[in-house]
């Protein structure tokens, strides 16, 4: 078996005014549907930060600072370009208030894969249907309120 790749992460946990979280759905045709929080692999010289902010604007048209990392973690997956990978995720909280999400920047394979995108109450992640990543989703939100 060959190594992983590594694959520096930035993901935001991006809340609106009734605190709910933007998640997206992840539907690639060769494995189950699922959601996550938008995000993405950082540029080579890229902060954590930066890339937090550049991939929030690509994926929601929201050009906002993200602020301080509030969770980190290391995963293991397989890419939707079928590249298994070691991610160091970093996580960041960002409030939008009243927003509307903008799916313009989305590159082709997006376009094609996250074809939707939903806010979530809190209540309603632990009852969802279809897998939610990170799976620890409702403990991060939680321990990040106060941050």
């Amino acid at each position: 078996m060959s190594a992983l790749a590594e694959r520096p992460a930035a993901r935001i946990l991006l809340t609106d005014d009734q605190n709910r979280v933007l998640l997206f759905r992840f539907d690639a045709g060769d494995r189950p549907p699922f959601w996550a929080t938008p995000g993405g692999a950082i540029d080579p010289g890229e902060s954590f930060a930066g890339a937090a902010r550049r991939e929030l604007r690509e994926e929601t048209g929201l050009d906002l600072d993200c602020g301080e990392e509030v969770h980190r973690r290391t995963v293991t997956f397989t890419t939707l370009e079928d590249v298994p990978v070691i991610a160091e995720e970093r996580y960041f909280r960002v409030h939008a208030g009243a927003c509307t999400i903008d799916t313009g920047g989305h590159t082709e394979l997006e376009r094609r894969v996250m074809q939707q995108h939903r806010w979530f109450a809190r209540g309603e992640l632990a009852t969802w249907p279809e897998t939610i990543f990170p799976e620890d989703l409702t403990t991060i939100l939680e321990q990040s309120d106060d941050q």
